[in-house]
């Protein structure tokens, strides 16, 4: 076997299904399944069992793949050092942020990164913050941007920025005659969370870092979430918010500037988040990873901008 068969196997491993596999390869089903037999009968024994939702490694299956994703790794810590001598000339980042997040905060940074290091490319993983920190902890990325504290990294995050969660209103919901305006924040409202626990909320699923958040607000209020489409994506609860269907929370660096919308605060005080960013473990990391790290700090350290809709 090679680089690319080695690369085939451990994707379907991570995706969890041959199809899935086969999309993010860019290839046909029927082809990398066809490969995948190839593979199993030169090893002589089948690297995955066939389910009913997908695939998953049989015991001399996964004892492979852990030996291939350590090939795997080595082979990209070389390639790292080896542009580290080139200087940034070449290069490849893998780096891992949330779907949501990442749609307001990387952009700029993208475009500022691509004007100070245009043969470097940065390939972006889509995950949920805890499963990020699984892609860090097998080696799959060179760095990424983490909810803090984080949930199964053990090693240390680097801080970078404080993000805010806010309620998301439509102007013309009864939430907002309990809104009161800060005083010295003038045009920040803010609201008792209690006393929007009764309205309904579009509420994501709990495994994610803003899911979860919500619920322990809800825990600390003392009150059950009256929760409509529980399951949906935090960019899609915050669009039916806006439409003035439910309340939901959101990020203050995910804001979309809309008149009709308000985005309060809960309490006085606020409820924050901390971001991070975070690396494999040991002690190498790439000089573009490095770059890429430096920007977010220049960028946005502190904390979380507004209105980055682009």
């Amino acid at each position: 076997m090679n680089l690319k068969e080695l690369t085939y196997i451990v994707t379907i491993a991570n995706e969890g299904s041959i199809s899935a596999a086969a999309d993010k390869l860019f290839m046909a089903q029927s082809s990398l399944s066809q490969s995948l037999q190839v593979y199993e009968a030169e090893l002589g024994t089948p690297i995955f069992m066939r389910t009913a939702r997908g695939v998953r490694p049989t015991a001399s299956g996964e004892a492979f793949i852990g030996r291939a994703r350590q090939i795997l790794q080595s082979y990209h810590l070389a390639k790292n050092e080896v542009w580290d001598i080139e200087g940034l000339r070449g290069g490849r980042v893998e780096f891992g942020i949330s779907t949501f997040r990442g749609t307001y905060l990387l952009p700029p940074v993208l475009k500022r990164f691509h004007e100070l290091h245009p043969n470097v490319h940065v390939e972006i993983t889509e995950m949920d913050s805890i499963d990020l920190e699984d892609q860090i902890l097998k080696g799959l990325l060179d760095i990424a941007l983490i909810a803090a504290p984080p949930v199964r990294i053990k090693s240390r995050v680097d801080p970078l920025m404080r993000d805010e969660i806010l309620i998301v209103a439509a102007d013309s919901h009864p939430v907002m005659a309990l809104a009161k305006e800060r005083t010295d924040e003038p045009g920040q409202l803010w609201v008792d969370f209690r006393d929007t626990a009764d309205f309904e909320y579009i509420l994501g699923p709990p495994d994610t870092v803003l899911g979860r958040m919500a619920r322990r607000e809800f825990r600390k209020a003392g009150r059950e979430p009256a929760g409509l489409n529980t399951h949906i994506s935090a960019p899609f609860a915050a669009s039916m918010a806006r439409a003035g269907l439910g309340l939901c929370v959101t990020y203050r660096s995910c804001i979309v500037p809309d008149p009709s919308v308000a985005y309060l605060r809960i309490g006085t005080e606020g409820v924050f988040l901390e971001l991070g960013l975070t690396y494999p473990a040991g002690e190498y990391r790439s000089k573009a990873a490095q770059a890429l790290g430096r920007l977010f700090h220049t960028m946005y350290s502190g904390n979380a901008p507004e209105n980055l809709q682009l």
